[in-house]
């Protein structure tokens, strides 16, 4: 599907139209199916056609279609094939049902959210489900933020639902009890979603800014609904802090400006001050979760006036402590391990990276070549350096994280004395 047209316009219809078509038909499970290719239809068409006055009103029309279709097809569910007939409109060519009825003006998104995750579910399906259905994301997308083949994410998104429609869970909002037992993959679920669209794991754009917002949307609306809960107001904060830097993250070409060669002015003030004022807040009551110390890091380097004024030394006390909190994310270890290069040298961090590998944690993962070549950079090591920075571009998906690496190895060779 092409990025700008699904990331503009068809990515926050894709909830509201699963939670139209699974409220008004009762099967979550072929509404998502029917909603994929009601997309797919938009599309090819749109383009040429130009966009309908009620964009969500014609994927509800075609998506409804799709699964009254699909129900007259399969023998074995007369009985539903019934009840869907009785409540189809008459004449196809009118306006849907469902976007009469006054519930279909509500935004469904959040009580879908919490339908994908359902306690029937592990939570990686239960996030890999959410990301598809509520994220936008496509399976080869999901599959690389979980490190693992795209066939082998399709059947789990398949399995996952198949067991939701199994439960017979009713499309509602979860009760209070059952909300607190699925915010947790909720919140993983934003946040994978964010960070696929602040950095791109593949193709050729850095970053993909309606998914960015599309998660500090849904996460505003989680804060909204729990405004106590200091992982949701932590989450928000990181998301919020973070987002501030994306008008500086990109050159005029389009490559990527490393945070320590941004220019600061260019963020965006009132963010950092939001992120800030939740992150103060949170901290102040209660225990500290993983989101919370994130948004902390994330705010010491939004404060900092220059890069030469980060609190590293602070930085990295808060990495030890979301470490222990997260001891199965090596890219917690790997952060970890920058910052205690900035704080107390290059030779520090990169033994910390050397056990980092031994341990078989990334290995072979493009960012941990990426900052071994920064470090070994920083330490005077030209060659480690341009030959780390050339294994760190074979092995990333995103074309303008590659092309950044590939001119970083050939500016530093530049440099070496034969060629001076």
């Amino acid at each position: 599907m092409p990025g700008p047209l699904l990331d503009d316009l068809l990515r926050p219809l894709v909830p509201q139209v699963v939670g139209v078509l699974t409220r008004r038909f009762g099967d979550f499970a072929a509404a998502e199916d029917a909603v994929q290719e009601a997309l797919l239809d938009a599309v090819a068409q749109w383009p040429a056609e130009g966009v309908p006055g009620n964009p969500r009103g014609w994927l509800v029309q075609v998506a409804s279609r799709r699964m009254t279709e699909r129900v007259r097809n399969e023998q074995a569910r007369r009985r539903r094939e019934e009840r869907v007939a009785a409540q189809a409109p008459q004449d196809r060519r009118a306006a849907p049902a469902a976007d009469d009825e006054p519930a279909a003006d509500r935004d469904d998104t959040l009580t879908t959210l919490f339908l994908c995750c359902h306690p029937a579910l592990t939570p990686a399906s239960a996030i890999a489900l959410t990301l598809r259905s509520v994220g936008g994301l496509t399976t080869a997308e999901i599959a690389r933020a979980f490190l693992v083949p795209e066939a082998t994410m399709a059947q789990r998104i398949s399995r996952a639902k198949q067991r939701v429609k199994a439960s017979g869970v009713p499309f509602r909002m979860p009760l209070p009890e059952e909300r607190a037992r699925r915010l947790a993959s909720v919140l993983h679920v934003l946040y994978l979603v964010f960070n696929e669209g602040y950095a791109s794991s593949a193709g050729p754009d850095l970053q993909r800014v309606e998914l960015a917002r599309e998660a500090i949307r849904l996460t505003r609306m989680v804060h909204g609904l729990l405004p106590d809960d200091g992982e949701v107001a932590g989450l928000l904060a990181l998301m919020l802090l973070t987002d501030a830097r994306r008008p500086a993250r990109t050159a005029r070409d389009g490559s990527p400006v490393p945070l320590a060669e941004q220019d600061r002015s260019l963020w965006d003030g009132a963010a950092v001050a939001e992120g800030v004022a939740l992150v103060t807040a949170t901290l102040a009551h209660g225990a500290v979760g993983p989101y919370q110390l994130q948004a902390a890091i994330a705010a010491l380097h939004d404060e900092a006036a220059t890069a030469e004024e980060t609190d590293w030394p602070q930085i990295l006390a808060l990495y030890g402590l979301l470490e222990r909190m997260s001891p199965d994310n090596p890219m917690v270890s790997l952060n970890r391990a920058v910052a205690a290069a900035m704080a107390h040298g290059p030779e520090v961090g990169l033994r910390m990276l050397a056990a980092l590998e031994a341990g078989g944690r990334l290995t072979g993962h493009h960012r941990l070549h990426a900052v071994r070549a920064h470090l070994l950079e920083m330490a005077g090591d030209r060659d480690a350096a341009v030959e780390e920075y050339r294994v760190a571009a074979s092995r990333t998906t995103s074309i303008p994280e590659r092309d950044h690496l590939t001119t970083r190895a050939a500016r530093l060779a530049a440099l070496a004395p034969g060629n001076s």
